[in-house]
């Protein structure tokens, strides 16, 4: 093993391992908070469906897909720490899904709001085939690049010794 030329070869390590560290407890900790945020929205419209309404309206399970959709895309940046794009753009349509239905429940005739909230949809929808067709077909190096950084960052056995 080489040994360190000055004080600052030295330290860098040190400070890089305690940056990481800190970066990673702030990411589990904004995951966590937000997931709690989701979980207590989701219960608590649940709950006003129950008591107030008595029944599910068509808005009120479109939102419960969006907590759901939300919940989901943090459970996965929990486990890979990458934000999957396509359930963004999952929530977006489901958003849209329930402003059109929502619109044609209120309006009952054509108007360019349809329009506009559909053509919004579809060109979500294809740019879900597109983000699926280019991560098929063109993988990330970033996935084999982090993996690599994440072993040199995590202290070896003979460190601890």
């Amino acid at each position: 093993m080489p040994t360190p030329k000055n004080k600052t070869d030295q330290v860098q390590p040190f400070l890089d391992r305690i940056g990481h560290l800190a970066v990673e407890s702030f990411h589990y900790l904004a995951l966590f908070i937000i997931g709690c945020m989701i979980a207590w929205s989701a219960v608590h419209t649940t709950i006003g469906i129950f008591t107030e309404k008595n029944y599910a309206s068509i808005d009120d399970i479109l939102l419960l897909f969006i907590y759901l959709e939300l919940g989901a895309m943090v459970g996965i940046y929990f486990k890979t720490n990458h934000m999957p794009v396509r359930f963004l753009i999952y929530v977006a349509i489901t958003a849209l899904t329930r402003l059109l239905i929502s619109v044609i429940q209120h309006d009952h005739k054509a108007s360019m709001d349809l329009l506009i909230v559909t053509g919004s949809i579809l060109i979500l929808a294809v740019a879900v085939f597109i983000v699926r067709y280019a991560s098929w077909h063109y993988p990330s190096a970033i996935k084999e690049k982090n993996e690599t950084v994440s072993k040199k960052l995590q202290p070896q056995d003979d460190e601890l010794a």
